[in-house]
């Protein structure tokens, strides 16, 4: 290889890591949007803010009720519906706003970080700063999100008719969707990132692999156990009702129903998840500890152990404080920050993303 060659692949691979550097930067601002979107969502459920707004207008809808008229308007939308008629009969216009306005800032937010991952992507695509790799991924992740804002719309008709809330299938499937948007990019700009330790050995990469879907199956549950207001009753820990095991988990029939449909099941099974999830976090710990000890990857380990038995603790206080907004969000949110870990961690595991275009330049000059 000649000097000129040699310079050529060093400027090549200087403007490759600054363009990963900006593309990371990017879509670490679109996780905390992400974050503050779920967090938002979150908070909506809680004031039970959800159905307060019942038509779905993308455009129109960013601009907000501007005369007295207007929001007279749509408090007589929202008197249509179940939830008001049975619920909130006769709540006021002052009371109407406080549920509107979480409603309509949820979905600006979702607008939002349609916009924050769009425009961007658009500018590094046509400006050439996007490896063909990412692409794909990229785009799958776009796909998501609009899948994502249909999916947003389906869980709120499901209250707007025969029901005084949404659907808990629905709001699960919400939640899950919106974490895998979250995960996705977290693992992509993980992958653009510079990795101190080398790959881990198969083992420690599957274990890690495995743990994020472990993290994403308790949010779901999660999710159910938001959809069913389960965190309401039975607030007591280690028993539930009295026992361990509690009576009346198959009250309804068929028995498959109870695990998405009985609350007191619901919130049996996400306590279980979480004690599996614990379970999982030390055994992960302990094996990477085994295999490559003093590595960079087993202490991470260590840290996503602490992290879900944090997690696990906040979750406790949460259910027998009977669910006060602050703490609850503050479980969603180290959800979030646990799911994240597990996802750097599992890309970690396999090292940053190849350099394909240094690798066709010294291929080229050789």
């Amino acid at each position: 290889m000649t000097a000129s060659s040699a310079a050529r692949v060093d400027f090549s691979q200087e403007t490759l890591l600054r363009n990963r550097k900006f593309v990371r930067f990017w879509l670490y601002f679109v996780l905390f949007t992400l974050f503050a979107l779920v967090i938002v969502g979150g908070a909506t459920r809680l004031t039970e803010s959800g159905l307060s707004i019942t038509e779905w207008k993308p455009i129109h809808g960013v601009i907000p009720p501007l005369s007295e008229a207007e929001w007279q308007e749509e408090l007589e939308k929202y008197r249509q519906i179940p939830e008001y008629q049975q619920i909130n009969k006769g709540m006021s216009l002052d009371d109407f706003k406080t549920i509107f306005w979480w409603e309509w800032a949820h979905r600006l937010l979702a607008r939002g970080v349609g916009f924050v991952f769009a425009l961007p992507l658009a500018f590094f695509w046509l400006t050439g700063r996007l490896e063909s790799s990412l692409k794909p991924k990229l785009l799958g992740i776009l796909a998501l999100g609009g899948l994502q804002g249909a999916v947003g719309w389906w869980m709120v008709a499901s209250g707007l008719v025969d029901r005084v809330d949404v659907s808990q299938y629905r709001l699960a499937t919400h939640l899950t969707i919106a974490c895998l948007i979250f995960a996705a990019t977290a693992l992509v700009a993980r992958g653009l990132a510079p990795h101190s330790a080398g790959r881990a050995d198969e083992g420690i990469r599957r274990f890690a692999g495995w743990m994020v879907v472990a993290v994403l199956f308790q949010i779901y549950l999660g999710g159910l156990v938001a959809g069913l207001r389960a965190g309401m009753t039975y607030n007591t820990w280690p028993l539930m009702d009295g026992a361990l095991v509690p009576g009346g988990l198959f009250a309804q029939t068929p028995a498959l129903i109870n695990f998405f449909e009985n609350p007191k099941m619901v919130q049996f099974v996400h306590r279980l998840g979480a004690y599996a999830l614990l379970v999982l976090a030390l055994w992960q710990m302990v094996f990477a500890i085994r295999r490559a000890p003093g590595t960079t990857h087993a202490r991470r380990t260590i840290l996503f152990a602490v992290l879900v038995l944090a997690q696990a603790a906040i979750g406790i206080v949460t259910l027998i404080m009977v669910v006060p907004i602050d703490v609850a969000l503050t479980h969603q949110g180290v959800a979030l920050v646990v799911l994240f870990f597990a996802c750097a961690h599992w890309r970690a595991t396999k090292g940053p993303y190849p350099l394909p275009a240094q690798r066709q330049t010294e291929d080229e000059i050789y």
